[in-house]
């Protein structure tokens, strides 16, 4: 991501604090794996969006209208001998020369410094109760500033929730951003593309997951979230993630996928033939999908609301879950009652960005928030039939979900995923090569 547009926006979000006001943003903690080893190090999406920097054990402080600098940052020291284990590190140097700090300190330094920097401030702006130690260590320097209140110093009257600004800002993307989302989407896409050349019967779920892994590491990216790879029955769970077991001839594989790229997720879900030909009752439910999702797109555009797509999506569904046999009785009746759910259980999107499930308010003064330019979302509806005694046999254990990737435009919307074999006759021919 640019420099510039990191600049871009602290000066926005501390044009919004206020001068009395002060922004503390800390990196993510280490993850644990197991014994001494880590997970991969994924930076706090708030701290990567204000500031690009990588590295745990990290703070920001935007202090707006302070002498010595208003953007300070705190890190780990340059360390050779760690440093020979573990990899370079930015240091205090580079958090200004690379990173932009106005003021860097070692995170060593950060309860002599940072106290002063809160005094003499109305309001601290935080997200409380995201990481528990930090939330402990932030009310201790408060309290500090307060128990030098007697000698006249000035302390807080006033914590306000950092995500009430940021993840407003966070919601309204940037031609930067959208840039590298759709760049992750690219990235995506070819990795399903590769997944329908692969695929065969007798092949195992991680085969095909590893082909995502391969596909995005060697792009620069990597996912976005757990990679759900689930044949047959496994279609049928929502979050399947154990991608162990053998693709049957005769099933479906739904697979749901997205690339991370510069710190922007793409979530994108395809489901297909194992042998690459869908049968007539796969056909029949996947096309009630697809109808379904492109009744849903059909409904984001600016000024409609982020609830109209999901609604699109259950009338057109519903009626196919009647179509099926899987319901009986009239549609708004079996959306009234909410028996629909027992085959679609979840929304039809979520915003996107940073995070896959991204930041921002879906309500706002008690009503669905009307679409705007700048907004990222999904459209994944889906049909998940387990079999069950009650269900026609030929339909058991098929689960359908599509799932696209789209930007909110003056016009309408532009879908980042669009090129992605998304018909079932798009997917067949793909297959066959």
């Amino acid at each position: 991501m640019d420099d510039q547009e990191h600049v871009r926006r602290r000066r926005a979000l501390m044009r919004m604090m206020g001068e009395d006001a002060i922004a503390i943003v800390p990196a993510a903690p280490r993850a644990v794996r197991n014994r001494d080893v880590d997970y991969p190090y994924r930076q706090d999406s708030d701290l990567r969006y204000l500031t690009g920097f990588p590295e745990p054990e990290a703070v920001a402080a935007l202090a707006p209208g302070r002498e010595h600098g208003e953007y300070v940052l705190f890190c780990r020291e340059r360390d050779p001998d760690r440093e020979v284990w573990h990899g370079r590190r930015v240091g205090v140097q580079g958090a200004v020369e690379r990173y932009g700090a106005d003021d860097a300190f070692p995170i060593g330094d950060i309860d002599d410094i940072l106290p002063g920097m809160i005094e003499g401030r109305a309001r601290v702006l935080y997200t409380m109760g995201r990481y528990a130690d930090f939330d402990r260590q932030v009310m201790d320097w408060v309290n500090r500033v307060r128990g030098r209140m007697r000698s006249g110093g000035r302390a807080p009257n006033e914590f306000i929730a950092l995500d009430y600004f940021l993840h407003d800002m966070r919601l309204f993307k940037s031609r930067e951003e959208v840039r590298a989302m759709r760049r992750a989407a690219r990235i995506s896409m070819a990795a399903h593309e590769r997944a329908l050349e692969v695929c065969r019967p007798g092949l195992r779920e991680h085969a095909l997951e590893a082909e995502f892994w391969h596909e995005f590491r060697r792009n620069g990216a990597e996912p976005a979230y757990g990679l759900i790879v689930g044949g047959g029955a496994n279609g049928c769970i929502l979050h399947y993630t154990e991608n162990s077991d053998e693709l049957v001839d005769g099933s479906l594989v739904l697979i749901d996928a997205g690339a991370e790229y510069d710190g922007y997720a793409a979530d994108v879900t395809r489901t297909f033939p194992v042998n690459g030909c869908f049968t007539g009752a796969q056909r029949e439910v996947y096309e009630i999908v697809l109808a379904a999702q492109a009744e849903a797109m059909a409904a984001v555009a600016p000024g409609r609301h982020w609830n109209d797509a999901h609604e699109a999506a259950v009338r057109v569904l519903t009626q196919g879950m009647i179509d099926l046999g899987l319901l009986s009785g009239d549609r708004d009746a079996r959306i009234e009652d909410g028996s629909y759910r027992r085959y679609f259980m979840h929304r039809t999107g979520h915003w996107l960005g940073m995070d896959v499930h991204d930041v921002g308010d879906y309500r706002v003064d008690n009503a669905w928030r009307e679409l705007e330019p700048g907004m990222c979302l999904t459209v994944e509806p889906g049909c998940y039939i387990p079999a069950a005694d009650d269900v026609p046999p030929h339909l058991h254990d098929i689960g359908v979900r599509i799932e696209d990737n789209l930007c909110v435009t003056r016009e309408g919307h532009d879908v980042l995923t669009s090129g992605l074999p998304r018909t079932a006759d798009e997917i067949e021919a793909r297959m066959r090569g």
